[in-house]
């Protein structure tokens, strides 16, 4: 048969999908998947609408007075205000020491480090670090920063503790944003005569950029929700200092939403019932607040190679 009249491959893969017959494994395992995805996300409205009714009667009567009040043993008069403002702390400090080096071990890595043994070692170990679960960097900064280098509980503490935690995905997603920028991009700023660093800050990180800060908006969004590596390290409800100076908030007892949550969780009175349900749709509206912030971002800056 002469190759003007061999089938192509579309006709090939045509004639297979006309002749396959009823497919019903893949229609039982799309089936499945999708009762799947229908249970989760029943359960997970089934559980947002029991907080939302129990956190009605407080976000209706006292609004503007739960988010300013400071924490009080009264219900009546407990707010969140000090954790809220303990919660921005904690993610500006993330953000401050994270970020830039979480962003320069991945532009090392991908830009500079050649592909030696060594390097396979480091990218493999730091994926396996995004997978930890947050009780381990928990002890960690227990054992380090509380115990070994004497720091005591305090808010640079829990910040440099949620620092760690982030970092593997900071590092994770920025080689990811920068391993999506075609290699044209750098072969072109080469061939003009530009040099590695010339290339990499004038070309590859700006094209980059919208990937990377969408993974780090992620990543802050993930510090501002962790309860228990701020438990392990000292975090505690009612001793934070709203209206001090930094140094002094940085280096005293301080509190989070999280924190918050857990404490009023256990506390007796039926009242706190509520006020946790509150403080809950609090903390899920901000994290939402990132997380669509984060999605806007990308569609606004994504690029199409």
């Amino acid at each position: 048969m002469s190759a003007a009249s061999s089938p192509s491959t579309a006709d090939l893969v045509a004639l297979r999908l006309r002749s396959g017959g009823f497919d019903w494994q893949s229609y039982v395992l799309h089936g499945a998947m999708l009762l799947a995805m229908l249970l989760a996300l029943g359960i997970l409205l089934v559980l947002l609408a029991d907080v939302a009714v129990k956190a009605l009667p407080v976000l209706t009567q006292r609004p503007l007075d739960f988010l300013t009040s400071d924490l009080s043993s009264r219900p009546a008069r407990a707010g969140i205000a000090q954790g809220l403002v303990g919660s921005l702390l904690l993610v500006l400090f993330v953000a401050f020491l994270a970020l830039p080096i979480g962003v320069g071990a991945a532009v090392y890595l991908e830009e500079y480090a050649r592909d030696t043994p060594i390097t396979r070692f480091v990218r493999t170990n730091i994926r396996n670090l995004a997978g930890v679960p947050a009780i381990v960097y928990g002890l960690l900064g227990l054992a380090v920063f509380v115990t070994l280098l004497g720091l005591g509980e305090i808010l640079v503490v829990g910040g440099l503790t949620l620092a760690i935690l982030v970092l593997p995905i900071v590092v994770i997603t920025t080689s990811e944003a920068l391993r999506a920028v075609p290699a044209s991009i750098r072969e072109a700023a080469l061939g003009v005569g530009a040099t590695r660093w010339e290339t990499v800050r004038n070309h590859v990180v700006p094209y980059a950029a919208p990937g990377i800060l969408t993974g780090t908006i992620l990543s802050l969004a993930r510090a501002f929700g962790e309860t228990a590596p701020l438990l392990m390290v000292g975090a505690v409800a009612g001793t934070f200092s709203v209206h001090g100076g930094l140094i002094e908030q940085l280096t005293g007892p301080y509190t989070a939403l999280p924190t918050i949550v857990f404490n009023w969780a256990g506390q007796p009175q039926d009242e706190f019932r509520s006020l946790t349900a509150a403080t809950i749709v609090v903390l899920v509206a901000v994290i939402l607040l990132v997380n669509g912030t984060a999605i806007l971002l990308r569609n606004r800056y994504d690029r199409r190679w």
